[in-house]
């Protein structure tokens, strides 16, 4: 099983309505900081990726179940774990939760590999991931 990977978040007024409640779209820009961070911290350089290779990993679905808001001025934690491995693509499970482990929200988030410059999918290099990132291989829990 993997562990998962933690990356704190603290809510400015640029992340609410009129209301000091978290909009939702900020939640998905907390994801994607989590899933960059994940990345970085297991050796992958994604601008290196792209310069290297024209190869980018692009969102494909995303599944967000909204549990409770997060207001103005909490502290949380976006976790990331990867849960399937495909050729072409990564399944993520992420969550939002206060410092105090109140959970706000539960998401999965596919990514796909793409050429950009044709925007087509295709197989995640084999060396791609340092051997300090665990992946699941597809099929695995």
């Amino acid at each position: 099983m993997n562990t998962a990977f933690s990356w704190p978040v603290r809510i400015y007024w640029e992340d609410t309505d009129a209301g000091g409640v978290v909009y939702h779209a900020s939640y998905v820009r907390f994801l994607e900081r989590g899933r960059t961070e994940f990345l970085r911290a297991g050796g992958m350089d994604q601008a290196r990726l792209t310069q290297d290779t024209g190869l980018a990993f692009v969102v494909r679905e995303m599944t967000l179940d909204f549990l409770r808001p997060a207001r103005l001025d909490d502290e949380l934690m976006v976790t990331v774990e990867v849960k399937q491995r495909r050729s072409a693509s990564i399944l993520f499970a992420q969550e939002i939760h206060r410092i105090d482990g109140t959970p706000l929200l539960r998401a999965t988030v596919r990514v796909a590999c793409v050429e950009l410059a044709s925007m087509r999918p295709v197989a995640i290099p084999p060396d791609l991931f340092p051997h300090s990132l665990v992946v699941a291989p597809a099929g695995e829990p």
